[in-house]
């Protein structure tokens, strides 16, 4: 007989899992959608290849092989023709996913109609719980179309930080689709979440400054928050998935790859004869090294440009993607280190309590 599964949460972590439902004979699986569940909101996803990623480089929309870092005094380039930088869109993902899903057989239902407890396992992948304090990444973007060639569409601008520090590390993030057409996110790690026409303001400056761009035509709006750090689960009775399972990548908010990652080994656990469970996909040693960096970003925020500047002017476009993608090994971790500015650094190491999490929590939607 098969076991009944119920994943909570419909959205990338439960679909991507749910896709795979045809490999999974001895279980029947149902999606449920949380009652009070925010509407889903679409948004432009970026990644590095890698091997679990191949259904997503299928229907990615854009892809390039140099990337950039840039601060007021020099700029990191970085390439790879082996590790390109690819990006669409969140609906593209979930519908795809979807379609997968209920040609697999996979139900999707409301928490209004089911009754949890007729279920031999429940996963949940609705979103963690935050301690209170923690280091946000929030952002606003645009997509904009300018009335001339301004943007070089063979180059990603990962992290532009040439724009206002006052309010945390902040920096600007460019996709170039075309000359005339790209996706421009003001981005901050703080604790704090700004009002909507600060990132607005900072997005028509830095265009107005960097590209001599004012007039274009904005396409499409989105916005979001992504906790950093170690998160609690959303329901510590309910195991988790997804994020809600640790896969976000504690200093970045780099998740979809690690999501991937983790449905991955659960399903290789099952096919040996193990059951069904979602583990945390990033190593002690990266978990420990994300630690020390959000404590020095959270605490000494100005250090931020100079940080992943030389993180970008150490490494190589393969090096960088394995680093950020948690496959670097001794030399390349060693590499980074050595080219970190030492004195934030050591104060986080012998001061335990600036990478403290507090016990409060909040919820972030």
């Amino acid at each position: 007989m098969s076991e009944k599964i119920a994943i909570l949460g419909d959205g990338c972590a439960s679909l991507s899992f749910a896709a795979k439902a045809g490999s999974l004979a001895d279980y029947e699986i149902t999606v449920i959608k949380p009652t009070g569940a925010p509407k889903s909101k679409d948004h432009a996803w970026g990644f590095w290849s890698d091997d679990v990623l191949k259904d997503a480089e299928d229907i990615a929309r854009y892809s390039w092989n140099k990337w950039a870092i840039v601060t007021e005094q020099d700029c990191a380039v970085m390439s790879s023709e082996s590790k390109k930088y690819h990006s669409f869109k969140r609906f593209d993902w979930i519908e795809n996913r979807r379609g997968l899903a209920i040609n697999n057989g996979v139900e999707f239902k409301n928490q209004s109609e089911v009754n949890l407890e007729d279920f031999s396992h429940v996963f949940d992948s609705r979103p963690p719980e935050v301690p209170d304090g923690a280091v946000l990444q929030h952002f606003y973007g645009i997509e904009v179309e300018a009335s001339k060639d301004v943007f070089d569409p063979s180059t990603v601008l990962l992290m532009d930080f040439r724009v206002d520090q006052q309010n945390g590390m902040h920096f600007v993030y460019v996709l170039p689709y075309s000359k005339r057409k790209a996706l421009i996110e003001s981005t901050l790690f703080s604790e704090k979440v700004c009002d909507e026409s600060y990132y607005a303001n900072s997005i028509s400056e830095y265009l107005k400054a960097y590209f001599k761009l004012e007039d274009y035509k904005i396409t499409h709006r989105e916005k979001g928050v992504i906790p950093l750090g170690n998160l609690f689960p959303h329901d510590p009775d309910i195991a988790g998935m997804g994020a809600n399972a640790g896969a976000t990548r504690p200093a970045s908010g780099y998740a979809f790859l690690f999501i991937q990652r983790q449905i991955r080994d659960a399903l290789h656990r099952v096919q040996k004869g193990s059951k069904l469970d979602f583990r945390d996909p990033h190593t002690r040693i990266d978990r420990w090294m994300d630690s020390m960096l959000l404590a020095v970003l959270k605490h000494w925020p100005e250090y931020g440009p100079s940080l992943f500047f030389r993180m970008g002017k150490s490494l190589n476009g393969d090096q960088f993607v394995k680093f950020m993608s948690g496959d670097a090994g001794f030399w390349i971790k060693a590499k980074v280190i050595l080219s970190m500015p030492k004195k934030p650094f050591i104060k986080v190491l012998t001061n335990p309590k600036l990478r403290k999490i507090k016990k409060s929590r909040t919820a972030i939607a």
